[in-house]
């Protein structure tokens, strides 16, 4: 059975991310027997986590990596305390219940179209998740950009001490050139 690796888009993305789409094409590229499964996740956190909780079950016989962004990342690396596993962050959200404070109210998802409305347990549902200290922190990665418009970079680099850390100057939220850091990537992953 192939390894399986789940890519976990962040706040208000979709399967139809960019990093996603670039992470299928490199896999296809380089013919990887590996299943990169994308899920589209609720707008809601702990949902979101229900969902990723369940596959990550439903798989639990096969080996099996993380890929997250943004908040996504923050999920990941709730599973991959949860449940033993390597993940491979990117521009994590640190805290992200701060920034959800921010958008409290209505919104639109831009990929989905799906309208939703975020209240204060929504934050407390980040606080539930959030882990304190990571237990195992040489089986997460992270990648981060220091021209991140989102997520001050630095409370990454804090938070993720002990973990492989790049960190490149410039760039963005979305992560630039991310498509030339997979090799590397998949390599930590141990998928290839």
């Amino acid at each position: 059975m192939r390894p399986l690796v789940i890519y976990i888009h962040g706040f208000l993305s979709s399967p139809q991310s960019i990093k996603a789409q670039e992470t299928q094409q490199y896999i296809d590229s380089e013919q990887l027997a590996v299943e990169l499964l994308t899920p589209g996740l609720s707008n809601y956190p702990m949902q979101a986590y229900q969902q990723l909780q369940a596959i990550v079950e439903q798989h639990s016989n096969r080996q099996m990596a993380l890929i997250g962004s943004s908040l996504g990342g923050f999920m990941a690396t709730a599973l991959a305390e949860a449940y033993d596993l390597k993940a491979l962050v990117i521009n994590p959200a640190v805290r992200p219940y701060e920034l959800i404070s921010g958008v409290l109210g209505e919104n639109k998802n831009p990929y989905t179209g799906e309208t939703f409305f975020l209240d204060a347990s929504h934050i407390e549902e980040l606080h539930q998740l959030e882990v304190q200290t990571l237990s195992k922190p040489e089986r997460i990665k992270v990648l981060l950009q220091t021209g991140d418009e989102t997520l001050d970079y630095r409370k990454a680099v804090s938070y993720y001490q002990g973990c492989p850390q790049l960190i490149e100057e410039g760039g963005d939220h979305r992560f630039q050139g991310f498509e030339n850091h997979l090799p590397e990537a998949f390599k930590f992953l141990e998928l290839q």
